[in-house]
């Protein structure tokens, strides 16, 4: 696991939805897109929050790739 943040961001009209998060926070990112979804009072739907949880998952995954490669013998 490494100590770097990935920074995923959506903006829609004059709102700014800005999500930083790393291996430890996974899981709270993606339940947090599903509170920001069902908030009525935002622009953020339940589309935006399943694209946005697919590119949390897809980032965290290249994430372990790479920590994986940097363990490699040289």
């Amino acid at each position: 696991m490494t100590q770097d943040i990935n920074v995923l961001a959506l903006l829609k009209g004059e709102e700014r939805y800005i999500f930083l998060f790393n291996d430890k926070n996974r899981k709270e990112t993606l339940r947090m897109l599903g509170r920001y979804a069902s908030n009525p009072d935002l622009s953020f739907t339940w589309y935006d929050a399943a694209v946005m949880s697919q590119k949390v998952r897809s980032l965290t995954k290249l994430e372990r790739i790479m920590d994986s490669r940097e363990q490699l013998p040289s």
